[in-house]
């Protein structure tokens, strides 16, 4: 019973982490006249990427390859259907030009290196494909330098308070709901992601259903969570770069950190995963030329969804 109680205590505090952490995040960007992209791109994105990182690196201190890797796959994949299909049902998602052309090509990029890098078999016939500590150092490498253009495109832009909602707060008030929102968001997605696993084998469901659906949707929540919020508030910006920012710091950092750790083999279907990770990021761009130029329609957001609810049959 107080895994079930758990897991519903869960939902609210992720809800309430991720309103809070809209509102600081929007606040910290009018008060020092920064793009609310890019809080989305660095503080929100790291934030709900937490629960990722947490899983990765347990999975990489005990060796276990391939949770590190189906986990971020498995996120990255969530991030772009799921989640940013279900925030553009609930509010069309118009992004900037620099979005379109900078951002978003950054994390289709991201999701090319990392299948060439898991393709040893294949270029190099090698006997196995590993992400080896070389490959981890290079993807951080690649993470240093996404910080450095983020930081060079932080500065003042014109008609920022359209994008910011709600009254500002001061510096400790905005703070603080950053922090109480990042915690109830790690917190909160932990208790799920728990309680739904606790149900899913009760019910004698197949370990790579739970693998497929919990582990990787669960850890995906918070940017669920977050971005949705985001888009009802109207904050698209953040809703967006939230994602696009969490697909990036998920492959650049969070699997750096992992194949530094421990070399990570990769099993032969991970090349059907990083494709579709791929091809998410590709239509992603193209859909941006589609329908209303730079913005991502409704009936994309339902495009999106249905062929994420396609891969998981696929994949089951």
């Amino acid at each position: 019973m107080s895994e079930y109680i758990l897991f519903l205590t869960g939902f609210i505090i992720l809800i309430k982490g991720a309103d809070w952490l809209v509102k600081g995040a929007s606040d910290l960007a009018g008060r020092f006249h920064v793009s609310p992209l890019v809080i989305g791109l660095t503080v929100v994105a790291f934030g709900t990427s937490l629960p990722e990182l947490f899983v990765n690196l347990s999975a990489s201190f005990q060796r276990s390859a391939q949770i590190a890797v189906g986990n971020i796959l498995g996120s990255n994949i969530a991030n772009i259907f799921l989640i940013l299909g279900i925030s553009a049902l609930v509010y069309p998602l118009a992004v900037t030009r620099g979005t379109v052309w900078k951002e978003i090509p950054l994390c289709l990029l991201a999701a090319l290196l990392l299948l060439i890098m898991g393709n040893d078999r294949r270029i190099d016939q090698a006997e196995v494909s590993l992400l080896s500590r070389i490959d981890g150092l290079i993807l951080l490498c690649c993470f240093i330098v996404f910080l450095y253009y983020t930081v060079g495109i932080a500065g003042s832009i014109e008609g920022l308070k359209q994008y910011s909602t709600g009254q500002s707060h001061n510096l400790s008030g905005s703070l603080a709901r950053i922090v109480g929102g990042l915690l109830g968001l790690s917190l909160g997605g932990k208790w799920i992601v728990g309680g739904a696993i606790h149900l899913a084998q009760s019910l004698k469901i197949s370990e790579t259903l739970i693998g497929l659906t919990v582990v990787a949707v669960g850890t995906s929540l918070p940017e669920l969570a977050t971005s949705v919020t985001a888009a009802y508030r109207k904050n698209v910006e953040i809703a967006v770069g939230n994602v696009i920012g969490s697909n990036i710091f998920n492959i650049f950092f969070i699997l750096g950190i992992s194949a530094i750790i421990s070399p990570l083999p990769l099993p032969s279907r991970s090349n059907f995963d990083m494709t579709a990770a791929l091809l998410g990021s590709l239509l992603l761009f193209v859909f941006m030329f589609t329908g209303r130029r730079h913005r991502l329609d409704r009936w994309e957001g339902i495009v999106f969804v249905v062929l994420y609810m396609i891969y998981i049959a696929v994949s089951i």
